[in-house]
């Protein structure tokens, strides 16, 4: 009755014949290249969507913002410093930058300014929502696509898919585990949460897990 759920099962990125065998191949295929390119254009076009449904920051925004509030530093600075934290710990999680490492950082980020540029935010709130809701989508799509390529991961999603290789838990649980202890963390020093944001904390790991699953299948 429930198959349809298995999903929320999945504790390993699948590969396709479009994968890299190896996450530190820089010399990467063409189909490789551009599937993880799709992948990361569609994440970012889910981030800037979050932004411009003004219904909560995104989980590591609070974080980044809470942590800005008590150290004097500014969001921005905060968030490449959370990043480099976050590398750090992949040492003891044996994983591997790559070329999709330094393109997660790059298109995500052109993207969420393109899209926050060209669109205008809903003036509805049911619509807001409803934009919220895709935005956790197209995040968990592009996070599939993109892993799957195996050029690398993201700082975060490499968090996520470290701890799940060592746990052997789901990733849609690890990941939501770690987006909700982010979200406390952050809104205890002060970060804003709103209903978005729980939204996304709660939403993105079986997000992911989807997108995991609509990539093996198809």
């Amino acid at each position: 009755m429930f198959s349809f759920l298995n999903f929320l099962k999945i504790n390993q990125i699948p590969t396709k014949n479009w994968s890299s065998k190896s996450p530190l191949n820089f010399k990467p295929s063409f189909k490789t290249l551009f599937f993880l390119s799709l992948g990361l254009i569609i994440f970012g076009l889910g981030e800037g969507l979050i932004l411009i449904s003004s219904t909560g920051n995104s989980p590591w925004l609070v974080l980044a913002e809470g942590l800005s509030i008590k150290t004097g530093m500014s969001v921005g600075s905060m968030t490449f410093f959370i990043s480099l934290m976050v590398l750090c710990l992949w040492i003891f999680l044996n994983q591997k930058p790559g070329v999709g490492t330094l393109l997660n950082v790059l298109i995500i980020a052109v993207v969420i300014d393109l899209t926050t540029f060209y669109f205008n935010p809903p003036t509805s709130v049911y619509f807001q929502y409803l934009l919220t809701i895709i935005a956790v989508l197209l995040v968990g799509l592009g996070s599939g696509i993109y892993l799957v390529a195996n050029l690398g991961p993201g700082p975060r999603d490499g968090l996520m898919t470290g701890l799940t290789k060592i746990s052997g838990y789901p990733i849609s649980l690890v990941r939501a585990s770690l987006e909700i202890t982010v979200v406390v963390v952050g809104w205890y020093f002060g970060g804003t949460v709103g209903l978005g944001t729980l939204i996304f904390a709660f939403g993105i790991g079986p997000a992911v897990s989807l997108g995991l699953y609509i990539v093996n299948k198809f």
